[in-house]
């Protein structure tokens, strides 16, 4: 049976197996369901799959992030910030906010029809959703393992600048989660440093 994989965009990707020049074995996800097809996951490797809907296969990454600390975010989100349409993804020891660059409500507004049959405006809705991309723009970085304690970044979109910049000073995640959280998608945002 090959591996697949659906998406949270609710494509169907194909695991695809095959050699480098060197012989050994390479993997690649495809939404063709011929070739090669991989029928297991190789020992150490996982399925991941980033904000924006692509699908890797990835070598199992030491885990610097605890799940605790993910849900601290992830809880903070709700707690704190307006912020509608996010995700939260964790690589190495960063815990990385992305945010929808476009409008997913204003979208909704413009492009669905109260005059249409529901399932016009189901399709017009799953189109919508399949062409939102998300920017990471706020992160919290692990910088004493032993402590548990973080420094925040967030991306800064001064034309001489466009990169990231650490703002405020190391502290315990749940304390920068409260004080930073809660400018994401408004002004104040910009003003942090």
């Amino acid at each position: 049976m090959p591996i697949t994989y659906v998406n949270a965009k609710e494509k169907t990707y194909y695991l695809h197996q095959g050699v480098t020049k060197t012989g050994k074995p390479k993997y690649h996800f495809a939404m063709k369901s011929e070739g090669n097809l991989a029928d297991a996951i190789p020992e150490e490797y996982e399925i991941y799959e980033n904000p924006n809907a692509q699908v890797f296969l990835c070598r199992i990454p030491p885990k610097l992030i605890t799940d605790e600390e993910r849900q601290v975010v992830e809880d903070g989100m709700r707690a704190y910030s307006d912020a509608k349409d996010y995700k939260i993804d964790v690589k190495g020891n960063t815990i990385a906010i992305y945010t929808a660059d476009q409008d997913f409500d204003r979208l909704v507004n413009i492009a669905c029809n109260p005059h249409a049959s529901v399932e016009e405006n189901e399709i017009r809705m799953r189109l919508i959703r399949e062409s939102i991309h998300y920017s990471d723009i706020l992160k919290f970085i692990l910088e004493d393992d032993q402590h548990r304690t973080f420094m925040t970044q967030r991306y800064c979109f001064l034309g001489s600048i466009d990169d990231w910049i650490y703002i405020g000073k190391p502290d315990m995640l749940s304390s920068l989660v409260k004080k930073y959280v809660k400018h994401i998608d408004k002004e104040s945002f910009y003003e942090l440093m």
